[in-house]
């Protein structure tokens, strides 16, 4: 992309809301990725992995599991001063303190449970359902949503976390990327597309749709700053957004409405999906993840 210089005064357009959002010190790099902030709150699919619960045989942590392993049931006796034969018999096996998440030594209902969760994630979605929800929104519109999903700001020195570490052409898009500001005729002049959708102007190239930053100062609500990949057949991001969120709550991984903003909640759904397929985990709508969900 061609480089540019820093826009002078444009700052002042943006909302009080928009601007709290940054933070004084972290700026638009920190609140645009999830997980930049360490009080985020863990998404509910991710909630099982890093709360104290139950291991995986269903008793509490740090308690023995009847019947489930020999090994470890002499190893408490032992502890508790009956040792048989005089001696405590621990086992390299036995499970110790603290490793409540450890596999079960045998095949049980943990395993079979764990092995469940696993076909789980591997599934795909529905072909069917995708067409359906895709049809479903041949004519949405996104609107902007200010209170409920807060505008992010520009950042001319802003760069994709972690985008360093994916690897593949399809991510060139994202290591590359930094925001540009120019005026109505520069991107004209280079872009033969540029649309507002849901409260700012975005210009078309390559396959993405990128916000089209100082195309309109009174037009700049962005939710995301970044490239959102749109497939083969170019459609506004506002609808690609929308059938994304709808197979995601068809899965599962997506609780919040279908309002085509690619928000927190959003990302939080995408990056679990990601997680899940084996993908890099971008939080965002990349070739490979729309791929998969069979939308390209």
């Amino acid at each position: 992309m061609p480089q540019h210089g820093a826009p002078q005064q444009h700052g002042a357009t943006h909302d009080a809301g928009a601007m709290k959002q940054q933070g004084a010190t972290t700026g638009h790099a920190a609140t645009n990725e999830p997980g930049a902030g360490k009080g985020r709150k863990t998404p509910a699919h991710q909630e099982s992995a890093t709360t104290t619960k139950p291991d995986v045989s269903g008793q509490p942590a740090g308690e023995p599991k009847p019947g489930a392993n020999h090994q470890a049931e002499e190893h408490m006796k032992g502890m508790k001063g009956h040792p048989p034969g005089g001696k405590a018999a621990i086992s390299p096996a036995a499970p110790a303190a603290g490793a409540a998440n450890a596999a079960p030594s045998v095949p049980g209902a943990g395993q079979q449970n764990a092995q469940a969760n696993m076909g789980a994630k591997a599934k795909k979605p529905d072909p069917q359902q995708v067409q359906q929800i895709r049809s479903q929104h041949a004519s949405f519109r996104a609107q902007p949503k200010p209170q409920q999903v807060q505008a992010v700001t520009f950042n001319q020195n802003y760069r994709i976390q972690g985008s360093d570490r994916w690897q593949g052409q399809h991510y060139q898009v994202f290591r590359s990327y930094h925001p540009e500001w120019h005026d109505q005729g520069w991107y004209h002049q280079h872009y033969n597309r540029v649309e507002l959708i849901a409260g700012g102007y975005y210009f078309f190239n390559a396959g993405y749709w990128f916000p089209a930053w100082g195309y309109s100062p009174s037009e700049q609500y962005y939710a995301y700053d970044g490239p959102i990949y749109s497939g083969h057949h170019a459609e506004p991001p506002d609808k690609v957004i929308a059938d994304v969120q709808g197979v995601l709550q068809q899965m599962g991984y997506y609780k919040g409405d279908v309002d085509g903003l690619l928000g927190p909640m959003t990302r939080e759904a995408l990056t679990a999906y990601q997680a899940d397929q084996g993908l890099a985990q971008t939080a965002a709508i990349d070739e490979p993840t729309l791929d998969s969900l069979g939308m390209s």
